[in-house]
């Protein structure tokens, strides 16, 4: 009888430990969310000002802006020691809709940990498949095919000399042609160094500066670089240079 005891009480005890290490294990997992606040400077743009804000970019020219759309990808959480967490899907967003400026993927648990955030300008060479993507398609997000095709990564639309002579401008990004029929991968790796200590579910606020499209490293020049800029191999070089210093982490919500 006293065996009989003793073997139910290291039964009792063994699925009492599974049960705390399953709760452990629930305990040192997060979910992610992201949150996307869009700035010029130190001007919160949003749905509500976005095209009846005067600006003045760093070459002096005032602008007005009618349009931003812009898509990244492959978002990823790497860890102290380099290990990579990467979600699914890609964020497609529309300043005019703020639906659009948050992104909750699908695979967003993680364990609890330190991180920096990395994902990617637009699509890389291997997701930049023409006609691939249904809701991006419907969107006219498309890149034209003489220009090699695939998506766009930005549209960057608006007005500028508002206050003297008013002229578009289309700053408009994605693949870059060098010539007939050769075309180079312009996307860029977007890497952000500012630790992110998670403990339990969070959310990621990243903020884009928009300004940043006109200043670092080059100064834009919209009276020599308004329209068309697509075909422009140099301006779309230029681009994928200066969205380098665009996003910016701002912190977490948990």
């Amino acid at each position: 009888m006293k065996q009989i005891f003793a073997l139910l009480m290291c039964v009792a005890l063994a699925l009492t430990s599974c049960g705390e290490d399953m709760d452990d294990n629930a305990l040192s997992n997060a979910n992610i969310n992201f949150k996307f606040s869009h700035t010029w400077d130190n001007t919160l743009i949003n749905s509500s000002n976005l095209t009846t804000q005067t600006l003045t970019n760093e070459n002096g020219e005032n602008i007005n802006i009618t349009r931003i759309r812009y898509l990244i990808s492959k978002l990823q959480l790497v860890n102290s020691s380099g290990t990579t967490f990467t979600f699914d899907g890609y964020k497609f967003t529309d300043l005019e809709n703020e639906d659009t400026y948050n992104f909750t993927p699908e695979n967003n648990s993680i364990p609890t940990g330190t991180y920096t955030l990395k994902f990617v300008w637009g699509f890389n060479e291997e997701d930049n498949i023409d006609g691939a993507y249904l809701d991006l398609n419907s969107a006219s997000w498309n890149w034209p095919a003489m220009l090699g095709g695939g998506y766009h990564f930005l549209q960057f639309d608006g007005m500028y000399n508002v206050d003297t002579t008013p002229s578009p401008f289309n700053y408009h990004n994605g693949t870059a042609r060098v010539s007939v029929g050769n075309f180079e991968q312009n996307f860029a790796i977007i890497e952000l160094e500012t630790p992110l200590n998670i403990t339990k579910n969070a959310t990621i606020n990243v903020n884009m500066n928009i300004s940043e499209f006109f200043k670092n490293p080059n100064t834009w020049d919209l009276n020599v670089l308004d329209t068309p800029l697509m075909p422009n191999y140099n301006a779309q070089k230029m681009m994928q240079e200066n969205v380098m210093s665009v996003f910016n982490v701002e912190g977490i919500t948990q």
